[in-house]
């Protein structure tokens, strides 16, 4: 189809210094968790965000010199001239589209750890590393800062050998430049600290270095946090973070923008934040400078994309996470399909992988990270040579997407699902607060179906053993899914807990299913992602007094993973959830639990009126075990292979269920060799 004319300003190309962009899509830069050590990995993934549309691709962070290591996470590096070499292919990728590449020069500053290189920590002032460990930062002398400038300097000049047309200078995040910005980092008295002035002195001088190193054919950029969101004592939208922009206006090429005080602040889960959130702290920006001005804020409607350039907040639109759901989205809206957007639903999964020292995943986007390794491509399947007759049963997130990537790659499919509703968990987990953006990862694979012929869709249609050798498939797949617990044994609890079947005990499928609740509500949390939380907020939203207990020394604590934990903490303290942390659930009967210490031992009562287990899960395999009692009768009828998906092979995130369904869809008719992921191994210099 044709491009709808109104989005027509989108595709407007647009000068950067000496260079130009061919669109106004911004791959703004962003972690991939790949870093120096699988530079092929990488280099695949932005190149196919180039082949998606995309006009301008950056990187990850790069460090410009071993005093910024932040291992063991993935970080790439700019140190030497074999980090060089390794680069170029990126380059090169990006350039095989026609896309700007992009790279951000990175120095932590005290917000590095440098485990690996040993090197001291350097900051402004003396002080704590910013990343609890045994180690502090030590303050930066005159020759310290020099030294600083000629890293940068001899990094952008190394980035513009490697082939780089934007070369950033990097004051966001609470890294280096940004801790000389901040006043509450920077308590030095010299011309580099105490007024404004003086602490803006070393970004002026690094961008002007910048310029007179690479500025004849690299555009420079600055990546600035106008607000670090810690109010008056520090750079804010208002004051500070303002009088900055309007000191150094002219002086860069192009201005990305956003806010700080934690990265955690910046790609705020839609948990927590929706499309556009960082407007009202950016769109100062434009009215200050000349230069183009690019911002994030989790776009995914051309719509509001549309209107941030029609309003004049930025001249484009910047991406991180929607480009890693859906890496084809500009080309999506170029080719009149924006209907087929595959909309980032904001749970920060992405950011996990990076927080877990892992390749980039995503629960949208199963083939994100995948692309050198299993060579995946995010809108190409290989079709099958042999069309077989495929029975997916259950309609989570792993059976819609197995059985949408089956159609995509030519079988006939039958989808079976026993209730009214397709979407299993998600239905549920979407429903509670905040979590309404989840329902995307099914909309998006229901919508896509329905444009294949051949997936036939089979509501309330519960199948028994006998119901699945009658229906002739080829090959059977099931994904029935999971429930939660009932025994009280999670993630820390390895024991069951003594528990009264008579008391008012239940799960989440319990409170799914349209049970009552009396309050007071205890919930127990030895889940530690976001239902436990979520649910503690439903039901003190709902007027309940609440009681979240957990053995973590923290509510939500593996949302530490996505960047959420401060936030879902903070929301439930506000909303009067009292938390419970460091116990044990060992017993409850009669409205009342027993707890104990996780470190002393030490028991004490709670009272309850409805007590949430909220613990671990357990795969629905009752149909799997009653085909596997079968297995020659199913095979007597032609059917070839009985396979489990999901949470019915291994209970786990969303995002591990729809990579499960895809996988098993792209590989199940290859032999095995074909199918062994690739790894990065060291080449010899």
């Amino acid at each position: 189809m044709p491009r709808n004319p109104r989005y027509d300003v989108l595709f407007e190309p647009v000068r950067i210094g000496p260079v130009v962009a061919p669109n106004r899509f911004y791959q703004t830069p962003h972690a991939t968790g790949m870093g120096y050590l699988k530079p092929e990995s990488g280099a695949k993934l932005r190149g196919i965000k180039a082949e998606g549309g995309w006009g301008v691709v950056c990187t990850e962070y790069c460090s410009i010199h071993p005093s910024s290591d932040d291992s063991p996470f993935g970080f790439l590096t700019l140190w030497d001239d074999e980090d060089v070499r390794a680069l170029a292919p990126t380059v090169e990728a990006i350039h095989a589209h026609g896309s700007l590449a992009g790279v951000e020069l990175w120095h932590g500053g005290s917000h590095a750890n440098n485990r690996l290189t040993r090197e001291p920590i350097l900051a402004p002032s003396a002080r704590p590393a910013l990343i609890p460990q045994p180690g502090s930062a030590r303050a930066m002398d005159k020759a310290d800062i020099k030294a600083f400038r000629g890293w940068h300097r001899a990094a952008a000049l190394r980035a513009k050998r490697a082939g780089f047309d934007i070369v950033y200078c990097y004051a966001g995040h609470d890294y280096l430049p940004f801790q000389f910005l901040s006043p509450r980092i920077n308590l030095r008295s010299d011309e580099y600290g105490g007024s404004l002035v003086n602490r803006v002195r070393l970004l002026r001088e690094l961008i002007e270095d910048t310029r007179d190193a690479v500025g004849d054919r690299c555009a420079v950029a600055v990546r600035l946090s106008v607000d670090e969101l810690h109010g008056p004592r520090g750079i804010t939208s208002q004051g500070e973070g303002r009088e900055i922009l309007a000191m150094l206006a002219e002086l860069p090429d192009l201005w990305d923008v956003n806010i700080s005080g934690s990265l955690g602040n910046d790609s705020r889960s839609s948990r927590f934040s929706d499309e556009g959130f960082q407007e009202e702290h950016v769109a100062f920006v434009k009215a200050l400078t000349t230069k183009p001005v690019v911002s994030v804020g989790r776009f995914t409607s051309p719509d509001s994309m549309l209107s941030q350039i029609r309003r004049g907040i930025q001249d484009f639109i910047g991406a991180a996470r929607p480009s890693i759901a859906d890496p084809f989205l500009p080309r999506k809206i170029d080719e009149g399909r924006e209907d087929e957007i595959r909309e980032c639903i904001g749970c920060n999964i992405c950011r996990s992988a990076n927080n877990e020292a892992v390749p980039l995943r995503c629960t949208q986007n199963p083939t994100i990270g995948e692309e050198w390794r299993r060579g995946w491509h995010p809108e190409r399947f290989e079709a099958t040579t042999t069309s077989s007759r495929v029975l997916v049963v259950g309609s989570g997130p792993a059976g819609l997407e197995c059985a949408l990537t089956l159609g995509r790659r030519g079988h006939r499919v039958m989808l079976a699902e026993a209730g009214r509703k397709l979407g299993g968990r998600i239905n549920h987990e979407a429903g509670l607060p905040g979590l309404g953006y989840w329902a995307r990862v099914r909309d998006y694979r229901l919508h896509m179906m329905a444009k294949l012929s051949s997936i036939e869709v089979f509501p309330e249609s519960r199948l028994g053993a006998e119901d699945v050798l009658a229906l002739e498939a080829d090959h059977v797949v099931l994904a029935t899914g999971s429930r939660w617990r009932r025994d009280g044994i999670g993630s820390l609890g390895e024991e069951a807990a003594e528990l009264n079947r008579g008391a008012a005990i239940l799960t989440p499928d319990d409170v799914f299913a349209g049970a009552e609740i009396a309050g007071p509500v205890l919930i127990y949390d030895d889940e530690h992602y976001a239902v436990g939380g979520a649910l503690a907020e439903k039901f003190r939203r709902e007027g309940h007094q609440v009681h979240l207990v957990t053995p973590a020394a923290m509510l939500s604590s593996w949302t530490q993973m996505t960047d959420e934990q401060f936030f879902v903490q903070k929301r439930l303290l506000e909303l009067g959830v009292e938390p419970l942390l460091g116990h044990r659930l060992a017993s409850a009967t009669d409205g009342m639990a027993e707890l104990t210490c996780v470190y002393t031992g030490r028991a004490r009562r709670q009272e309850f009126g409805t007590l949430v287990l909220v613990t671990g899960r357990v795969a629905e395999n009752g149909l799997y075990r009653d085909l596997t009692a079968m297995e020659g009768q199913w095979q007597a009828v032609g059917i070839r292979s009985l396979t489990r998906i999901g949470d019915c092979l291994a209970p786990s995130s969303i995002a591990d269920a729809v990579y499960a369904g895809h996988r098993w869809a792209r590989e199940f008719d290859r032999e095995p060799a074909e199918i062994v992921p690739r790894r990065e191994r060291p080449v010899p210099a």
